[in-house]
C-alpha cells in the first residue's frame, strides 16, 4: 500500500489549492492560507491613467460585466478558505504607462496583477497587456455568489509576440458572427493575431471598392461576401480584444476565382486539376480549383494593385500577407505567353521573380511589411533569390518539413512565423475531399495513420502543446522566430464545425507560446496541464465556445486516475 501511495504521489501529482488559469502565467503566487473573498455587488474596474483608447474602454466594460455575471462553476472547485473576516473586493484599479500604444508584433503585453482586498491592482505598460491582465483576473473569479482568490500576485508576459490562428474563408464561407466568436475565444486564450486567408481559387468573397467584380463574380453567392462594413466590424472587434487582423490575398497561385471576373489574367483556370494519365509533377494545381495569375500580362498588375491598395486601406495592420505559395509549374505552362518566354530560355522562377518585382515594392510603398509563405524562397522548383526579398521588410511563414524549414529560414536571416503542417494544421486527419477514390479501398486497415489525408494523422492537443517551435535553433536564430499560428484550411470545415476544430487544440498552442510547455523543473507539463485544460475547456463552453472534450468527465472527477505514468 505504501508503495502504491508513493507511486500515485510521484506520477499523479495534483493540488487541491491550484488555480486554474489558461494560459498558465509565467509567475503566480497564492499566499497560504489560500483565501477567497466575495466580489462586491458594486465592484468596479477603474483606471488611474487618463487615456483616449476606445479599445481599452470597451475591454473594461466587457470584463466588468463578465466578472460580475459569469458565476463559473468549476468541475472541481479549488479547496479554499472563504474568509468572513475579509471585506468584499470592491475595485480593480488599472495603471498603464503608455495606454495609447498601438498593437503590433513587438508591443509590450506584460502585466502585473495583485489581488488583495478591498482593492486589487493591475499595472501594465500598454493597454494590450492590461487586457491580458483582465482576462487572468476573470479566471480568478468563480462561483455564485462570485468569490475571488486573494493574496495573489501574477507577473506575466508572453514568450512570443505573434500568437495566432489562420482561417481560410474561401473554400467554405464563414458568416461574420462566427469570425467574431472565434476572435472572442482568441482573446480569452491571450492570442493576438487573426490571419484571415480571405481569398483563394475557390471563391473571392471580399468586396473591394476598386474591384467589385471580383466578389460579384467570384463569391459563392450574393450573401456569401464580406462587405467594407463587415471588415471594419471584424477589425474593430479584434482590437477591442487585443487581436490584430492580418489580411492574406494569396497570389500568384491560388487565384482561380479571379478568372470569373478577369479570365484574361489567369492561367489554366477551370481546368481539371490533375489530367488523366499525367504524373504528379505535371498536375495543374495542388488540389481541385485551378488558376494562377499571369505575371507576364501587364493587366495583371492593374487589377492586383487596385486589390492591394483597397486591402491595405480596409486593414490598418502593419503586416500584409501576399501568399506566394504552391506555384504549380503545369499551370503556368498552359499559357501561350509563358510558353513563349520559356522557349526563349526563360525559367518559371524568373516568371515568379517578375511577379515579386512588380508587387513587393508597391506593397512596401504602402508602409507594409510583407509576409510570404516559405515557398517563395524554399520551393524546390519555383522560387526567387533572397536578393529580391529584403530581410528587413519580408517575413516568411513556414508550413513544410517541421523544424528543418524553420532552421532554413532563420539561418538565412529572415524572421519566421511557424505553422508547421506536422503540428499546427487543424484540418488534418479528416481524409481527402476528392471523393471516394481508390486510396480508401483498403481492407486490412494498415493505412489507418493517414486515412487518405496528406497531412494526417489528426493533430492532437498533446502534439500541439509539446511542439517546440525553436527546437534546434541557436539563441540568435531563435530570436528571429516571431511566434506561431495554427491553421484551419476549410476544404472540410465551415461554421458548423469551426469551434470544435479550433478548440481546445488552439488553447494548447496558446499556452505553449505564452508561457511555454515546461514546468519550473524544465519538464514538459502533463497531468497538471491536462487538469487545467479540462477546466478551461469547460469554462470556454460556458462562455459560448463549442470546444470539444479531451477526457470523460469521470477522469476530471477522479483526479490522477486517467493520467499516464509516461511523464515527458
Amino acid at each position: 500500500m505504501l508503495l502504491q501511495l508513493l507511486f500515485l504521489f510521484l506520477f499523479f501529482p495534483f493540488s487541491t489549492t491550484s488555480l486554474n488559469i489558461w494560459p498558465k502565467p509565467r509567475n503566480l503566487t497564492w499566499t497560504p492560507p489560500h483565501q477567497t473573498t466575495l466580489l462586491s455587488s458594486t465592484f468596479t474596474i477603474t483606471t488611474t491613467t487618463l487615456h483616449h483608447n476606445n479599445h481599452l474602454t470597451a475591454a473594461i466594460s466587457r470584463y466588468t460585466n463578465l466578472i460580475k455575471t459569469e458565476h463559473n462553476h468549476p468541475l472541481i472547485p479549488p479547496k479554499t478558505n472563504l474568509s468572513n473576516n475579509l471585506p468584499p473586493l470592491q475595485t480593480l484599479t488599472i495603471t498603464i504607462t503608455n495606454p495609447n500604444t498601438e498593437l503590433n508584433h513587438a508591443t509590450d503585453e506584460s502585466y502585473t496583477l495583485i489581488i488583495t482586498t478591498p482593492t486589487a491592482t493591475l499595472t501594465a505598460v500598454t493597454s494590450w497587456g492590461a487586457m491580458h491582465g483582465l482576462e487572468t483576473f476573470s479566471q480568478l473569479a468563480w462561483g455564485n455568489p462570485t468569490r475571488v482568490a486573494v493574496n495573489v500576485r501574477v507577473n506575466d508576459a508572453p514568450l512570443f509576440g505573434h500568437r495566432g490562428i489562420m482561417l481560410d474563408t474561401s473554400r467554405n464561407y464563414y458568416p461574420v458572427k462566427d469570425l467574431l466568436r472565434t476572435i472572442e475565444a482568441m482573446s480569452m486564450n491571450k492570442l493576438n493575431v487573426f490571419h484571415w486567408h480571405v481569398t483563394d481559387s475557390h471563391s473571392f468573397p471580399l468586396i473591394l471598392p476598386s474591384e467589385p467584380m471580383l466578389a460579384e463574380k467570384g463569391a459563392y453567392d450574393v450573401d456569401m461576401v464580406y462587405t467594407v462594413d463587415d471588415v471594419k466590424r471584424v477589425v474593430e472587434f479584434g482590437l477591442d480584444r487585443g487581436v490584430r487582423v492580418i489580411p492574406e490575398i494569396d497570389a500568384p497561385g491560388h487565384t482561380g476565382s479571379w478568372a470569373l471576373a478577369y479570365p484574361d489574367i489567369v492561367a489554366c483556370a477551370n481546368m481539371f486539376w490533375w489530367p488523366a494519365g499525367s504524373d504528379w509533377p505535371d498536375r495543374l494545381a495542388a488540389e481541385p480549383g485551378t488558376g494562377h495569375l499571369n505575371p507576364l500580362n501587364p493587366k495583371t498588375y492593374q487589377v492586383l494593385k487596385n486589390v492591394i491598395r483597397d486591402v491595405t486601406t480596409l486593414f490598418p495592420e502593419q503586416f500584409y500577407h501576399s501568399g506566394a505559395d504552391e506555384v504549380v509549374p503545369g499551370c503556368w505552362k498552359t499559357d501561350p505567353t509563358i510558353q513563349k518566354f520559356l522557349s526563349n530560355n526563360g525559367t518559371l522562377s524568373q516568371v515568379l521573380e517578375t511577379f515579386i518585382n512588380n508587387t513587393l515594392p508597391f506593397i512596401l510603398s504602402l508602409n507594409r511589411t510583407v509576409v510570404y509563405w516559405e515557398d517563395v524562397l524554399l520551393d524546390d522548383t519555383v522560387h526567387v533569390p533572397s536578393t529580391i526579398l529584403p530581410k528587413e521588410h519580408v517575413i516568411l511563414q513556414t508550413w513544410n518539413n517541421g523544424h528543418n524549414n524553420t532552421k532554413r529560414i532563420v539561418s538565412s536571416g529572415y524572421r519566421a512565423i511557424v505553422s508547421s503542417s506536422d503540428f499546427y494544421y487543424l484540418d488534418c486527419g479528416h481524409g481527402d475531399f476528392t471523393g471516394n477514390n481508390s486510396i480508401y479501398d483498403n481492407q486490412t486497415g494498415s493505412d489507418k495513420n493517414d486515412g487518405g489525408s496528406w497531412c494526417g494523422p489528426f493533430k492532437t492537443w498533446q502534439n500541439i502543446y509539446n511542439y517546440d517551435i525553436t527546437y534546434g535553433l541557436t539563441e540568435e536564430e531563435a530570436k528571429l522566430v516571431l511566434g506561431g499560428e495554427v491553421a484551419l484550411w476549410s476544404e472540410q470545415a465551415d461554421e458548423t464545425v469551426l469551434d470544435s476544430r479550433l478548440w481546445p487544440r488552439t488553447s494548447a498552442m496558446a499556452e505553449s507560446l505564452w508561457s511555454g510547455n515546461r514546468d519550473e523543473k524544465g519538464l514538459k507539463r502533463y497531468a497538471e496541464a491536462t487538469d487545467r485544460l479540462n477546466e478551461w475547456r469547460s469554462r470556454m463552453v460556458s462562455r459560448g465556445i463549442g470546444a470539444e472534450p479531451i477526457q470523460p468527465l469521470w477522469c476530471v472527477r477522479n483526479p490522477g486516475m486517467c493520467n499516464t505514468v509516461h511523464a515527458i
